[in-house]
Formats: C-alpha cells, sequence, structure tokens
C-alpha cells in the first residue's frame, strides 16, 4: 500500500515537466509553421485555460492556418489583440479580410503597422502584400454583379452535369471520356451545339495544361480539330468548361490564371469574324466568382435561366450548382451597408438575391424539368437517286463506286456552305470598317468569291454521276 502511495505522489509530480515538455514541443512546431502538428496541444491548454493571453493567440493562429472555427478564431485572437499581442491584429486583418469585411480589416492591419519596429522591413512588405490583396478584393466585392438566384443543389462532382437541364435549342453537355477514347480520366467536359455540327471541349496538351478545342462534324464524324486560342487567350492555366451561346459567337469557359481569385475563375470571350480570332477574355464578377473553384457557365436563353458550378462551402468531392436569372446588361449591387453586400458575394443565402413578392416557383419549376427526348430519324443529307428511291445515309448505297463519288459531293457542300457563311460575315463587317481595312478584306473576298464559283460549278456534275453509278446498281 506504501508502495501504491508513493508511486502516485511520484506521477503526480512527474505532470509538470511532461506538461511544459509538450507545450514546448507545440510552441517549437508553431514557429516552424506547422500549425496543425501544434493545434492539438493548444487546443487542450486552451480548454484549461482560455483566459491565458499567448494560448489565445497561438490557439487563434493555428485555427485560422487550418482552416477551423472562424468564430472561435475571432474569439480567440481578439482576446489576444486586447493584451497588445502584435501578430493578433495582423490576423485579424487576415480573417476579415477572408470575411469580406474589409473595414475592421483596414483597421487591425493599421493596429499591427503601429506597432512594428522602424527596421522591420520584412514585416512591412508582408503586410503590404496583404494590403494590396484586401484591396483588389474589395474592389471585386463591390462589383458584385445583383442576379437573382433562385435554386441550387449540392452535387457529387462526378456528376454535377446531372444539374444542367438544357433545352435542345441550348446545346448539349456531356463529359470528356463519355464523348472520346482515353486510356486515362480527362477532367472536362463537351459541349454540342443545337444541331451537332459542331463540339468545343478541353483537353490536356503535350505539356499537361488543358486548352480549349473544337471540332466540325464532316459527313457523319466529327473531324478539322482545332485549338480556338493558340496564345491560350493570353491565360497562365488551365482553360476547361466551355459553353457557347446560340449566337456562335459569346464563349464563356473556366481558367486557372496568376490572377485567379481562387481555383477556376469563370470568364467570357467573344469571337472575331474580322480576323478569326476571340477577343481578351473578361473575368466575371462575384458572385459567379469566388475564393474557391467556380465553372461551368452555361445559358439558356429558351428557358430564360443559367447554371453555373462552385465547390465554395462544399465538403471534398462535392459542387454545388446554382440557378440564376441571367441580366440582360450587368447591373451591380447597389448598397452602403458592408455586409449585405459581401453576403451577397459569397452566396451566403440565395434568398437575400430574389425581388421582394416575386413568385420563382413556376421559373424554378422549368428549370428543374428535363427536355423531353426526341428520337430522330437519322439523315446525314437527302439525295434522291429517283422516282422511288431517297438516300439519307452512306450506308443506304448499294454500289461502292456511287458512294465514294457522293463522298466527294457531301464533301463539296459542307466547304460551299463553309465558304458561302465566311463570305456573308466579311461582307457584314466589310460595310462597318475603316476603307484601309476594306482594303485588306477585299482580296480575301474576292478568293472566297472564286472558291464558291467552282465548288458551284463542279457540285451538279458529279451528283449527277453518283446518282447514274447508282441507278445501274438497282437495275
Amino acid at each position: 500500500m506504501k508502495s501504491v502511495f508513493i508511486y502516485i505522489m511520484l506521477s503526480i509530480s512527474c505532470l509538470p515537466a511532461v506538461f511544459a515538455q509538450t507545450l514546448a514541443e507545440a510552441k517549437d512546431l508553431y514557429l516552424k509553421g506547422e500549425y496543425a502538428k501544434a493545434l492539438p496541444v493548444f487546443e487542450t491548454e486552451y480548454a484549461a485555460k482560455p483566459n491565458d493571453t499567448n494560448i489565445n493567440h497561438w490557439y487563434g493562429v493555428c485555427l485560422f492556418e487550418t482552416g477551423g472555427d472562424r468564430a472561435i478564431t475571432e474569439k480567440c485572437l481578439l482576446f489576444a489583440s486586447q493584451k497588445k499581442i502584435q501578430n493578433s491584429f495582423y490576423y485579424l486583418g487576415l480573417l476579415y479580410t477572408d470575411e469580406f469585411r474589409f473595414t475592421e480589416a483596414a483597421e487591425a492591419f493599421n493596429k499591427y503597422e503601429s506597432m512594428l519596429k522602424k527596421k522591420d522591413d520584412e514585416a512591412r512588405a508582408r503586410l503590404e502584400e496583404k494590403r494590396r490583396e484586401m484591396t483588389r478584393l474589395h474592389r471585386v466585392v463591390s462589383n458584385t454583379e445583383d442576379i437573382q438566384i433562385i435554386d441550387s443543389v449540392a452535387i457529387d462532382k462526378t456528376d454535377f452535369l446531372s444539374a444542367y437541364k438544357l433545352s435542345p435549342g441550348a446545346g448539349r453537355l456531356d463529359y470528356f471520356n463519355n464523348v472520346f477514347s482515353s486510356n486515362k480520366a480527362v477532367e472536362s467536359t463537351v459541349y454540342f451545339n443545337e444541331k451537332k455540327t459542331g463540339i468545343y471541349y478541353s483537353q490536356p496538351r503535350k505539356n499537361g495544361s488543358y486548352s480549349l478545342f473544337s471540332m466540325e462534324k464532316l459527313l457523319d464524324e466529327y473531324g478539322n480539330e482545332k485549338m480556338l486560342s493558340p496564345g491560350n487567350f493570353n491565360l497562365t492555366g488551365d482553360i476547361n468548361y466551355p459553353f457557347v451561346m446560340t449566337d456562335g459567337v459569346t464563349i464563356y469557359f473556366a481558367a486557372k490564371d496568376y490572377n485567379s481569385m481562387g481555383g477556376y475563375d469563370l470568364f467570357v470571350s467573344r469571337y472575331n469574324i474580322n480576323n478569326d480570332t476571340y477577343l481578351a477574355p473578361e473575368r466575371l464578377n462575384m458572385p459567379f466568382n469566388s475564393r474557391y473553384n467556380d465553372y461551368m457557365m452555361a445559358v439558356d436563353e429558351e428557358k430564360g435561366v443559367g447554371w453555373f458550378a462552385s465547390d465554395r462551402f462544399q465538403p471534398e468531392g462535392k459542387v454545388c450548382v446554382y440557378t440564376f436569372i441571367p441580366n440582360k446588361t450587368v447591373k451591380i449591387v447597389e448598397s452602403d451597408d458592408e455586409k449585405y453586400v459581401a453576403d451577397r458575394a459569397r452566396i451566403v443565402s440565395i434568398k437575400d438575391t430574389w425581388i421582394k413578392g416575386q413568385d420563382y416557383s413556376r421559373l424554378i419549376a422549368l428549370a428543374r424539368k428535363a427536355p423531353e427526348e426526341k428520337v430522330e430519324a437519322v439523315r446525314d443529307f437527302d439525295f434522291v437517286v429517283n422516282d422511288e428511291h431517297t438516300y439519307y445515309k452512306f450506308s443506304d448505297f448499294k454500289n461502292k463506286t456511287a458512294r465514294d463519288t457522293y463522298f466527294r459531293v457531301a464533301q463539296m457542300k459542307s466547304d460551299l456552305k463553309s465558304v458561302s457563311e465566311k463570305l456573308d460575315n466579311l461582307r457584314l463587317a466589310y460595310s462597318k470598317s475603316s476603307q484601309e481595312t476594306r482594303r485588306a478584306m477585299a482580296t480575301e473576298i474576292i478568293d472566297l468569291e472564286k472558291k464558291r464559283e467552282q465548288l458551284q460549278k463542279h457540285i451538279p456534275p458529279l451528283e449527277i454521276q453518283a446518282r447514274n453509278q447508282e441507278i445501274q446498281s438497282l437495275q
């Protein structure tokens, strides 16, 4: 019994030494920037000594750096700041910046600066960098677009396209690996225009970065692949998730750039018919963009709604797809209430975006309604052989020579259509251009007119030849 008593007393006497060693290790990890490893010790010590100034500061910083509870983070840092712990003001500035509380962030940074030593250039440089980030973010938040977000759904990222209920007239979206054969998973999407005559998609290049490409439908297959922008829209990272409006000119996409707010940001660009390039892309305002990944903007003009996806506030593997009413012209949220604007920018509540008294139930139901799938007969072309036979596919031909001849006809018709469309666009641009630009365009217009004339001349006799060859096999 006496030995047990001695053992207990020795154990108790050793506790302070064990505690001191554990706290010292945590402080060492903290100084090394290993906040996740230090956090459990500070959490335990905070529970035991909630009024300890240093523990509050260390615990608050570790919570901030590891993305912990924001309310507890602020409480701890505020406690430490009241005791004039210098770095607590710096971290309060970071916290308030993240929460778009810019007035409070500026005050915290100012207080931190006032406590710096005159020769602490490294700390001042770090502070100025964070101030620049705060100023940029404040400017972006101030330009938050006033849109009405009528619905949202949290969904698995692997199935997020199922939330996009596009009308047939708006085109179709699919996953890259459902459309193309690939020996590995490619995380990108494919957009088909309404008539499925053109597709837009993203795929990795040799350097591993994603870029946008397009292909045209040639007969019964897609071909003539081309990169949309050889300069990758002058952006530095991956470009993905394309969607083209029905005008065939406006394209939305997501991109990672050195100047991105988060990971993927949403952009819009427009095709310039004058030089067969795309205009410099514009980054969309908040709330379309955030400090997280935002992508896959799609607009259904027939339904009068749009969708975009974001992983803001979502656990790993999940995304939120928002349904909104597109503005005809950009409108900015106007309010002197900093918190209200910040909440609109972050989409704290979709109901905050609604117009008072407006009933969105019918539009929500329409947006959620899947389009009816129409089973259409496959028709690649209409070729009248005689009074009894009209062909719609190459497999309809009985004579191989006739099929090959008509294949040339179909190619030439496709070329004729492309040339005619380009001529129409050039002539329209010509009428609106300066005299100097007209001179540069005149040669191209003349060349295209000659090419069209040649195609119009050669197609009819070749078509007659294919018809006569096929008729011989039908007799």
